[in-house]
């Protein structure tokens, strides 16, 4: 079976929504991703990468979160409670390969008052099964090999390890990156499915509510 290309359709779920990207939504997004502690393990090319202000994170962002046919861009979106549809993250479907039904979910960050809180795990569950629904057999997660936070977080996740991707990407300060690289495959995915379930029920039904300050 070769793999479909998802439609650029929002996902709903119970804490948050995603939406496909668009120019319209950078200044949310600058108001919560252009912190350091964001860019500190890796993201945007890491501390280096760090926007200097409001119009350098624009043209970050309009090229960091560019679609097209290889790529389904997203921003993540609160649902329910006083912050209802407050922009606290985008994250990206892209690397597409449909013949060999292989993508890979990254580019991904959050809002350091939403850290911890079930947006990560609720926006992976809809981006992992937006991707098996749609005959894809093999998702790729990555995170620079420095930053045992979000790798930690990827295993959490119910991701397999597969290796560390040497000299893999240039950071903004011109060192070079090594990559650890995990997967789900999708005969892993009903049990993965059902451990992220069970994490986002047994937080309740309380919407997600901002942190007062700063992870």
């Amino acid at each position: 079976m070769t793999a479909l290309l998802p439609p650029a359709e929002p996902l709903i779920g119970r804490f948050v929504s995603l939406s496909p990207f668009v120019p319209a939504d950078v200044p949310e997004l600058a108001g919560a991703l252009r912190y350091p502690e964001v860019f500190a393990g890796g993201y945007g090319g890491g501390p280096a990468g760090l926007p200097a202000d409001d119009a350098a994170f624009e043209r970050f962002a309009l090229g960091y979160y560019a679609g097209g046919p290889l790529a389904l861009p997203w921003t993540v979106r609160l649902r329910g409670g006083e912050h209802d549809a407050r922009v606290v993250g985008a994250t990206k479907f892209g690397d597409l390969d449909l013949v060999n039904e292989s993508g890979h979910i990254g580019w991904t960050a959050y809002d350091p008052r939403v850290w911890a809180t079930g947006v990560n795990v609720e926006t992976k569950l809809l981006l992992l099964g937006m991707a098996f629904e749609h005959g894809f057999g093999r998702v790729k997660l990555q995170a620079d090999s420095r930053n045992e936070r979000s790798r930690a977080a990827i295993l959490r996740l119910g991701a397999s390890f597969e290796g560390i991707a040497r000299r893999h990407k240039l950071r903004a300060d011109g060192s070079w990156r090594d990559s650890a690289v995990y997967s789900i495959v999708v005969d892993e995915w009903p049990s993965v499915r059902a451990a992220l379930e069970a994490r986002l029920a047994a937080r309740g039904d309380e919407p997600i509510r901002l942190a007062e300050t700063s992870a």
